[in-house]
């Protein structure tokens, strides 16, 4: 597995891809967001640090993800709960709070590959989706309003195919998190708020996606 850790200090930076190496990885250092998001798609997954010398990491990771779905890991020293919701709705996998254990590190590094790697339908399912105005089309990844393209993340986009395939039952969070993330997701069960939250918006509209209190959530899109 080819990783991609960005990191501008060297100690940490080698000290990291040593590490690595030693699980089996192959890493890569860069220390700039720029060298990034230029060499980023060619990995199968981006450890990324926020405190970079050129730019945020926080817009790293948008630019990252608005042209490549390569896995992104976060890795910070911040605390703060805004800024990890601000990192997953900008299309972060997950992050890890400095300081951090190498086995954790392997385990998220793991978790988030299957992730992404897994298929959150049914094998055998229909490969498109129409709901009135929404339509879905599983193969291509393309999911439209009223006959136009909205752009959403590759984890949107499998929670919006999961709820749409039962169309107006409830889906609790434990089945969504267990299908379009993973039984071993590491992460906060945040995580599936923010997502909602980003889908609601992406959609225009927010009514579509109900909240279940206490169960979960349900798609009802008017014919």
């Amino acid at each position: 597995m080819r990783l991609l850790v960005v990191e501008d200090d060297p100690t940490i930076a080698g000290s990291l891809g040593s590490g690595l190496e030693r699980f089996g990885f192959e890493a890569t250092i860069c220390g700039t967001g720029e060298e990034c998001l230029r060499i980023a798609p060619q990995y199968d997954l981006v450890l990324l640090d926020l405190g970079l010398p050129d730019m945020d990491g926080t817009e790293v990771c948008r630019r990252l993800r608005e042209r490549s779905a390569v896995p992104i890991i976060v890795l910070t020293a911040r605390g703060d709960e805004v800024d990890r919701v601000v990192l997953l709705e900008l299309g972060a996998d997950d992050y890890l709070v400095k300081p951090f254990g190498f086995r954790e590190l392997v385990a998220r590094i793991g978790a988030v590959s299957r992730r992404v790697h897994s298929a959150p339908f049914a094998v055998g399912a229909e490969s498109a989706i129409t709901l009135g105005p929404l339509s879905i089309d599983r193969d291509a990844r393309r999911v439209r309003v009223d006959g136009v393209e909205i752009e959403l993340t590759a984890k949107e986009h499998d929670l919006l195919t999961m709820l749409a395939d039962r169309p107006g039952a409830v889906r609790t969070r434990e089945d969504i998190i267990e299908q379009v993330w993973d039984v071993h997701w590491f992460g906060p069960t945040k995580t599936l708020d923010v997502h909602i939250s980003a889908l609601r918006r992406k959609l225009g509209h927010p009514e579509w996606i109900s909240t279940v209190r206490g169960v979960g959530y349900r798609l009802e899109v008017p014919e």
